[in-house]
Parts: structure tokens; sequence; C-alpha cells
């Protein structure tokens, strides 16, 4: 889906969401539940949105992957 706002200096889709993979990871995540995709989306992102957050990014995955187990073993 295209923004209006798509550009280089986008705030809702700014251009670290697209640059790093052939495929935009919002394409790849919709096909997934909420955990997953949230999880694949902080590991893709993981020191490309900014390097100083790389490793919170990378908790942040570990969270949603974590909850995700928590719900397949209830």
């Amino acid at each position: 889906m295209q923004n209006p706002t798509d550009g280089p200096n986008d705030p809702i889709n700014p251009s670290h969401y697209k640059s790093a993979y052939p495929v935009e990871v919002i394409t790849f995540t919709e096909c997934m539940n909420f955990n997953r995709g949230n999880a694949v989306k902080y590991i893709a992102r993981a020191g490309i949105k900014a390097k100083e957050t790389e490793v919170e990014d990378l908790k942040k995955a570990i969270w949603y992957l974590n909850r995700e187990l928590q719900r397949l073993t209830k």
C-alpha cells in the first residue's frame, strides 16, 4: 500500500523499514500472527533503525517469542 507521504523523510513508513531487504518486512510479517510478526520486525530492524537500540530490539524480539511460546504451551 502506497502512503501519500512516501519519501526519504516519511515519518509513517521510514526508509529503515524498506532499505535493508529485497522485500519490505511488513509484507512478510502480515502472513504471521501478532507475536511472531513483531519478533520478526524487531529482528529485521535491529541495528538498522539505530545502532544504539540494536540490543534492545533483539530483547523485544525475544519477549514476543516468549509470549508466543506461552500462548502455545497453555
